[in-house]
């Protein structure tokens, strides 16, 4: 019985159960036995945990907070883009024992964002150090954007940068860009605290062409609610979810992913829940 499933900590609010398990459903795989599920696992258990899960019977797993790091590097093997980005979120489990690490991440953001937002020379900065902000900064490189990176630890945000070779940035200039993406978890647990921890206000909102926010909750977040106000293009969590996830489910099942699904199994059942990335 093929299985799969996501680790984290805490990993109970994620909606990755109820997205792939529609994308199991929709293309019958669960009739051949799939499943999907959480996968609670303390860091000092995380290389154990994932060297035993292809024995009973996993054939790949998602990874989030705050895991990613860790994944690639007990994978054996990794896409160049893991490798670049320094973290993965897409295991998978070969017969031999071997876990191959991904990042499904980096693509998932692109293709959620809108078809004519032209990034080759757009103006982009990025919220936020951590591995998903790793992915997305590396992923707006790689698509020609001017990325800059901004991280309540500048220290952090400089070493992001030099990794990366893109700019540091202690605060956020006049004039906006085009593309502003939230990675931190700011608003996640508190929404009151995100125009008081992020380096953005409200008014000023309207001087970014487009705004994604990694962090989703149901009737969306802080942010993007003002953003939408401010007239920007918005781009919820959820929806970069499924698109990282519908890589993840096509490499691990070789069936092509339905969408639609996945985003009714993401958005699923009124759920106050918030998640970061999974």
């Amino acid at each position: 019985m093929p299985r799969l499933g996501v680790l984290g900590w805490p990993v109970a609010h994620s909606r990755s159960p109820a997205m792939h398990g529609a994308a199991l459903r929709r293309t019958g795989l669960d009739a051949r036995g799939w499943t999907y599920q959480l996968l609670p696992v303390p860091p000092a258990l995380f290389d154990e945990t994932v060297r035993a899960l292809p024995a009973t019977g996993f054939v790949g797993a998602n990874v989030t907070i705050p895991h990613k790091e860790a994944a690639l590097a007990l994978a054996t093997d990794a896409t160049p883009r893991a490798r670049a980005i320094g973290a993965a979120n897409t295991l998978t489990f070969g017969a031999d024992g071997a876990i191959h690490a991904d990042n499904t991440d980096a693509p998932g953001t692109i293709a959620a964002l809108p078809q004519d937002l032209a990034l080759d020379g757009a103006r982009a900065i990025v919220l936020g150090a951590g591995g998903s902000a790793r992915a997305v900064v590396w992923a707006l490189r790689e698509a020609g954007a001017r990325t800059a990176v901004w991280n309540r630890s500048p220290d952090r945000a400089r070493e992001l940068a030099a990794d990366l070779d893109v700019e540091a940035l202690t605060a956020i200039p006049s004039g906006g860009a085009e593309l502003l993406v939230n990675c931190t978890a700011v608003g996640l647990h508190d929404p009151a605290r995100t125009f008081k921890d992020l380096p953005v206000n409200a008014d000023g909102l309207g001087d970014f062409r487009c705004i994604a926010d990694l962090v989703y909750r149901q009737g969306g977040t802080e942010l993007l609610l003002a953003a939408g106000r401010a007239g920007c293009v918005v781009v919820d969590g959820l929806e970069i979810l499924v698109r990282q996830g519908a890589l993840s489910f096509e490499r691990w099942t070789g069936t092509t992913a339905p969408l639609d699904a996945m985003r009714e199994g993401a958005r699923g059942p009124a759920d106050t829940r918030p998640s970061p990335d999974a």
